[in-house]
């Protein structure tokens, strides 16, 4: 079965929480960006990745705004399911932007990155990585990604939704980067079943496709009458 959460932001009591505790050895967990568990390299970081690795299942989250892109980047990179990730350890990988995997016999596209609100703040104290936001030519791989697939996926995974949405949300209803534009096409342009991400922090359906996931744990499959 394969899930999907939203940022767990390197709190480790999210993966003891009663729906996480439902996932057993097969299973697969997709975050939507804010993975968290990558940030600073200190012991206790280390040590809270070993349980994860302990767990029975896949964890594969994207990038969102609240990563150490830098750490990130020293994982080694392999072909995993069809698209590239960062190994972080057995079970642990970082699915990497504009990549379409296939989880169970379903193809999903994910793009992780957005822009950060405190970004000023952070940058004064060192925790801001301008490799968050996502690159013209990383939407150019996307774009020829999915043309090569037809533009069709079963799942798209993402930490930021398109703008449309989040004027719907009323979340940054005045931030407009790129990306949003981007994903704004692929509504238009891309068939697919339901879309999930993760950057407005809050459980929503939004039909008649569109799960925002924070703390929930969702089955791919959820219906909105589920919810």
């Amino acid at each position: 079965m394969v899930y999907v959460t939203g940022d767990t932001h390197g709190e480790w009591e999210r993966f003891r929480s009663k729906e996480m505790r439902r996932l057993r050895s097969g299973d697969t967990l997709l975050i939507c960006g804010d993975f968290g568990f990558i940030w600073d390299g200190s012991r206790k970081e280390r040590a809270m990745l070993r349980r994860l690795a302990a767990l029975p299942y896949m964890i594969c989250f994207v990038d969102g705004c609240h990563e150490n892109f830098e750490l990130l980047s020293e994982y080694p990179e392999e072909l995993w399911n069809g698209g590239y990730v960062h190994r972080i350890a057995r079970n642990i990988v970082h699915l990497m932007r504009g990549q379409i995997f296939t989880i169970e016999k379903h193809t999903y596209f994910v793009f992780g990155g957005g822009h950060s609100q405190d970004a000023e703040y952070r940058d004064e104290e060192g925790t801001f990585w301008p490799q968050e936001r996502p690159t013209r030519a990383e939407i150019a791989f996307a774009i020829e990604n999915l043309q090569e697939a037809g533009n069709r996926v079963d799942y798209i995974i993402t930490h930021e939704p398109p703008a449309s949405l989040k004027d719907c949300l009323g979340v940054d209803v005045h931030e407009r980067l790129e990306i949003h534009t981007f994903f704004e096409n692929m509504i238009h342009v891309c068939t697919y079943r339901k879309w999930f991400f993760g950057k407005c922090h809050m459980d929503k359906f939004v039909p008649v496709k569109y799960f925002a996931v924070f703390e929930n744990v969702l089955p791919v499959t959820v219906k909105n009458t589920d919810l």
